[in-house]
């Protein structure tokens, strides 16, 4: 399938920043489930950016926008042709070894409940029991998107019992550390129902086995990812794999907007 997207993200200051660093993990990976056909980033100073693959096998953009301005724009879009693998994304040669992602964060720490539940779902085998840890989060965390916000832990969420995408990958990469199975946290693009739609960008959780690599689990949607989904960034948690991060320096206060429009290439317009 070939899928468009334009995924914009602006920032207006109360003042003019004078100095600004951008990292910008926006540079889709092609690979066993997805091949980057045409990919455009535009931000200010991209011309004289550092360029470099990180320990996690993201392509960054190191940014330093010209000062002196209230606003920032920055758009990354392209097309992206994708295969339906099952969700299995296989060995993707990553410089750090799996088992990193065995590491806690604060975001993905585990309580003893969260523990139970992981363990509930031991099975004969390793896919077995990861199939069984997202049906089992799928239908015990409500898909709410008033009841989070970017901040939220596993752990808050899972008392919650309710949460967005980011907090279902969260509790997910929880159980499976718990596990004992490595899993990370990505960060993505989902088109929804073969046409255009304007939403965030997309977040699921993929876990390791020996035997097929990296593969993936919606809990949000309580599937593993299709040709639907197009992969971006990886870490250990959102803050990690997050597509934009910077700093600035002068600005004052900031307001933020985020839009991103997915489609099917011959529906969507960039």
């Amino acid at each position: 399938m070939l899928i468009t997207i334009r995924h914009r993200t602006g920032y207006r200051y109360s003042r003019p920043f004078n100095h600004a660093v951008q990292s910008l993990r926006l540079r889709p990976p092609s690979g066993k489930s997805q091949r980057v056909l045409d990919w455009t980033i535009a931000i200010p100073g991209i011309e004289n950016a550092s360029c470099y693959v990180d320990a996690f096998g993201n392509a960054v953009d190191l940014v330093t926008p010209p000062g002196f301005s209230d606003h920032l724009e920055i758009i990354a879009h392209g097309v992206i042709e994708t295969f339906d693998t099952a969700g299995v994304t296989g060995f993707t040669g990553e410089a750090v070894p799996p088992s990193v992602f065995l590491r806690a964060t604060a975001m993905t720490d585990s309580i003893p409940a969260m523990d139970s539940l992981a363990q509930s779902c031991r099975r004969t085998t390793r896919l077995d029991e990861l199939h069984a840890l997202l049906a089992t989060i799928h239908g015990t965390i409500a898909y709410d998107t008033t009841a989070t916000h970017s901040q939220t832990t596993a752990i808050d969420a899972f008392k919650a019992k309710r949460g967005v995408c980011q907090d279902h990958a969260h509790i997910f990469i929880a159980g499976a550390r718990t596990l004992g199975i490595p899993a990370r946290y990505i960060t993505g693009y989902l088109l929804v129902d073969d046409e255009t739609s304007a939403v965030a960008h997309h977040a699921w959780a993929e876990a390791f086995t020996e035997e097929l690599g990296w593969i993936g689990f919606d809990a949000a949607n309580g599937v593993s990812p299709t040709e639907n989904y197009v992969r971006l960034a990886v870490g250990l948690d959102a803050i990690t794999a997050a597509p934009v991060r910077g700093t600035m320096r002068g600005a004052g206060s900031e307001d933020m907007t985020v839009e991103v429009v997915v489609g099917a290439a011959q529906n969507a317009q960039q």
